[in-house]
């Protein structure tokens, strides 16, 4: 049962990387599952604040990453209807199959939103757009730094109680 949960949780950490740049994937939450997989196990003492702690950032940093990319279009001069361009992009990008759906989508939206909000303003709506673009490489990068440090606290983990698992 040990071996299982070491393993499942170190594919979760894996997965939780991979999902810091896929959006389809929720990033943090899954590698703090892998976290948790790992105190599950009779080799690690439990730590309750560790597992607190990194819970509150993953459902921070994934309540985050649906706000930023819509912070960006507002703070780039984007209108309330570039905000809702940007979320219905990014819902739409994340079942459109064309390869990156979850880019284009939030920048498309947010720029079809200033268009209907001001259709004689491209300029507005292509750097509201970019607003939104710039949000989501800022969650992206947040969400990977994230998942890299539970990374770092699994392996520590893994590391420090070795001899009791091999």
């Amino acid at each position: 049962m040990e071996y299982f949960l070491l393993i499942t949780g170190f594919v979760c950490m894996l997965i939780g990387i991979l999902g810091s740049f896929l959006p389809v994937l929720p990033g943090p939450p899954i590698s703090w599952a892998g976290l948790l997989l790992l105190y599950l196990t009779n080799a690690v003492p439990n730590d309750y604040w560790v597992l607190g702690i990194t819970l509150l950032i993953a459902v921070i940093v994934a309540i985050l990453d649906y706000v930023i990319p819509a912070k960006g279009t507002k703070r780039f001069g984007g209108s309330q209807y570039g905000i809702w361009g940007t979320n219905v992009g990014l819902l739409i990008g994340l079942i459109a199959p064309i390869p990156f759906g979850v880019v284009i989508g939030p920048f498309v939206g947010a720029l079809i939103g200033e268009l209907i909000h001001d259709s004689q303003d491209h300029k507005r709506a292509v750097k509201a757009a970019t607003g939104s673009f710039i949000g989501f490489l800022a969650s992206t990068f947040m969400k990977f730094v994230v998942c890299m440090i539970f990374f770092g606290l699994f392996l520590m983990k893994v590391w420090e109680f070795r001899s009791s698992w091999f």
